[in-house]
């Protein structure tokens, strides 16, 4: 056998030969050669249905024919999908079209009568389709709601089943296979993402439907349908596809379930398409007591597969004696689901008819104008120190005589540098520091309102520029306040109570611009959940 690995980038760029259809698409319409697909045929396009219930978006409409629409499911190719809720209560699975295909006469056609014979399809294993408005707007279809992850899901977070819980899986699908067939439908779309991993066993979605799809691109160009690492390989040449073509799909899902990865590797769609039609697949680490049913059901040609009947008699007894049913951390998957559709759903910011409220612009902080005017103040005695005040200090802490200021601490000046003259220095420099620090915020707080006006250049040098002459500022703002103290007491101590109040003043305000950033903070976390 061959191992995905070694597989990647083959068959790209490669006639598959004759009647083969030369692009692939998804349920979207869209080709997929261009939509590299990971792990398990898996596409960033495409994601599980059945993910957390999400809060409705703005434009949603909050009621879909007699259903409540209570939240977000998820999205396919085909459109979007809701939780919703009928009149009594009932959870329901609401899958509204695209407005694109809405818009199409032929699909709409092609949709109705599928629903209307997907109606008819019973069975344990599936999602029963309770109600459709094949002629609204947007069509829609509400079918049972289904508590748990999809398979896709539960391998991607926890890996590979049990060989245990793959019998189970594989006799469930067989089964919900038998009674899709039994009404003259084929599913055309299994995959993990469209298998249900519920309580009482595995559950089918989205059966038939795909069809109206496929009639609808086969009449405007020869395109396929489907997910390419689960096609058959008449299903990926344009053929007519029947019962078959599921029950390849569906080895290819159980080989997906008991490894982890697509048996046929990973890649973009045409080289997909190409391993599907020509290669063997990788079935290494496949169980023994699974690999020969998987590697009939992967018979390149149709006549070669097992029945959907003699699939489930092949599991049947391995299913019956297996003790459970999914892995304990599969099953707390389940339950959360379960709890999910039993508490309120998530709020959303407004309703989509009601009018977006006017966006209330809060007040700023007093904080932060405590620390605007602490900073204005210091900035401002700083202008006045550059006068004669700032060379008289200046003076007198370098040693050059100027007795009026020392004249009531003699000897300090002679002795040279002291402890006092190192911890007023130090003090002179953190002060700088803050004071930069502090015009640099307040200046950005104070043109934030225009910033977008005045482009990011700009207001990058005007911070710059505030940030410097906060730095160059505390020296002059001390020498200015010690000339103001002058006037009411002797110059030795203006000079030491103008210090300590201009390094007080900017711990204060560094103080309060801290508590304005967290308010600011606190404000934008408000106002992006009321966003979501």
């Amino acid at each position: 056998m061959r191992r995905g690995a070694s597989w990647a980038g083959r068959g790209a760029g490669r006639r598959w030969g004759p009647g083969i259809a030369p692009r692939v698409v998804g349920e979207t319409g869209d080709a997929l050669p261009a939509v590299p697909l990971h792990a398990g045929g898996r596409g960033r396009a495409e994601e599980p249905v059945t993910a957390v219930i999400h809060a409705l978006r703005a434009g949603d409409s909050p009621e879909v024919g007699p259903y409540r629409l209570v939240g977000r499911l998820g999205g396919g190719g085909m459109g979007e999908v809701f939780l919703g809720r009928s009149r009594g209560g009932l959870p329901v699975a609401v899958k509204v079209v695209r407005p694109d295909l809405a818009g199409d006469a032929e699909f709409r056609r092609r949709f109705a009568q599928e629903v209307e014979a997907a109606r008819k399809v019973g069975g344990f294993y599936t999602a029963q389709v309770i109600d459709a408005d094949t002629s609204a707007a947007r069509p829609w279809l509400a079918t049972a709601y289904i508590p748990g992850p999809s398979l896709e899901e539960a391998v991607s977070r926890h890996g590979p089943l049990p060989v245990a819980s793959v019998a189970v899986l594989g006799a469930g699908l067989a089964e919900g296979l038998a009674a899709v067939h039994a009404c003259g439908l084929v599913h055309r779309d299994l995959k993990p993402g469209n298998v249900i991993l519920a309580e009482g066993g595995p559950r089918l979605i989205d059966f038939g439907i795909v069809r109206a799809l496929d009639r609808v691109s086969q009449t405007h160009s020869r395109m396929v349908v489907g997910t390419p690492a689960f096609m058959s390989p008449e299903q990926a040449r344009g053929h007519a596809v029947g019962p078959p073509s599921d029950v390849f799909a569906l080895g290819s899902v159980l080989a997906y379930a008991a490894t982890g990865r697509s048996p046929f590797g990973t890649g973009h769609g045409e080289a997909l398409g190409f391993r599907i039609v020509h290669e063997q697949p990788d079935l290494s680490g496949i169980p023994d007591d699974l690999a020969g049913l998987i590697t009939a059901c992967l018979d390149k040609e149709p006549a070669g597969r097992p029945g959907v009947s003699a699939v489930i008699d092949r599991l049947a007894g391995p299913a019956a004696d297996a003790p459970w049913w999914l892995p304990l951390d599969v099953t707390r998957m389940i339950t959360e689901r379960e709890t999910a559709i039993l508490t309120p759903p998530p709020a959303t910011s407004r309703t989509p008819t009601e009018p977006r409220a006017p966006a209330r612009r809060r007040r700023p902080p007093w904080q932060a104008t405590g620390a605007a005017l602490v900073t204005l103040s210091l900035l401002a005695l700083a202008v006045g120190g550059l006068g004669d005040g700032f060379d008289s200090v200046l003076r007198a802490v370098d040693g050059t005589p100027f007795e009026e200021v020392f004249d009531e601490s003699p000897g300090l000046r002679d002795e040279g540098v002291t402890v006092v003259v190192v911890l007023t220095v130090l003090t002179l420099l953190s002060c700088c520091c803050v004071l930069g620090a502090l015009t640099a915020k307040v200046t950005g707080r104070a043109v934030a309102p225009v910033a977008r006006v005045i482009g990011s250049t700009l207001r990058t040098t005007v911070v710059t520029a505030a940030c410097l002459a906060g730095l160059a500022a505390p020296p002059f703002a001390w020498t200015g306040l010690t000339s103001l103290l002058g006037e009411w007491m002797s110059p030795m101590t203006a000079l030491w109570v103008a210090l300590a109040a201009v390094a007080v003043a900017l711990v204060i305000a560094l103080g309060w611009n801290a508590e304005a950033s967290k308010a600011g903070e606190a404000e934008t976390v408000e106002a992006g959940g009321a966003r979501r």
